[in-house]
């Protein structure tokens, strides 16, 4: 990925070479009545991933992406995976790529069963666009910060939309008070 954007590869690396971290969630959707006044997993974006990988397991739709202000549904597909651009990358790419906000809906008749992993920075790292991919033309859009900081920030936030990365984002009339 970073050699297709012109970015040097050790920028990405040393975030994730030594004691990166790699989590795996098992999630379980039970078949409800009452589909349209219930929410699987709110709207939000994998604000801790580089990348996340979801597996869904059974033929149950229930992945949703939102584009141009729309819910879209991630059709199943047999023996594939989704693999959704986390924020760290976009931070790092600054901007170049973009993480997607998703959520998971219920279905009224059958369960839904999905796997994800996710890729994380090691803690002690620093976090920032790649200064590679920055110039006059291009300026950061993020400012830096240490993964131990910025993980400490989303998680004792609430979990909406695309908001914690809008903390780091330069330009943000919040970025003094996180």
């Amino acid at each position: 990925m970073a050699r297709v954007l012109g970015m040097k590869a050790e920028e990405l690396n040393v975030l994730f070479e030594k004691d990166a971290t790699q989590m795996m969630r098992l999630n379980y959707y039970p078949p409800c009545p009452q589909p349209d006044r219930v929410m699987g997993i709110c709207p939000h974006t994998d604000s801790i991933a580089l990348l996340a990988i979801l597996l869904q397991v059974n033929e149950t739709e229930g992945l949703q992406i939102k584009k141009d202000g729309a819910w879209i549904p991630v059709p199943y597909r047999p023996d594939a995976f989704v693999v959704n651009i986390g924020d760290i990358l976009e931070i790092v790419t600054n901007g170049i790529y973009k993480s997607i906000e998703h959520r998971a809906i219920v279905n009224e008749d059958k369960e839904r069963i999905s796997i994800a992993t996710f890729f994380s920075p090691k803690l002690d790292g620093d976090l920032g666009p790649a200064a590679s991919l920055l110039t006059l033309q291009s300026p950061a859009q993020y400012r830096r910060i240490g993964v131990a900081d910025y993980f400490k920030g989303y998680f004792s936030r609430e979990l909406v939309g695309k908001s914690y990365i809008d903390t780091v984002r330069i330009g943000n009339e919040d970025d003094e008070s996180n």
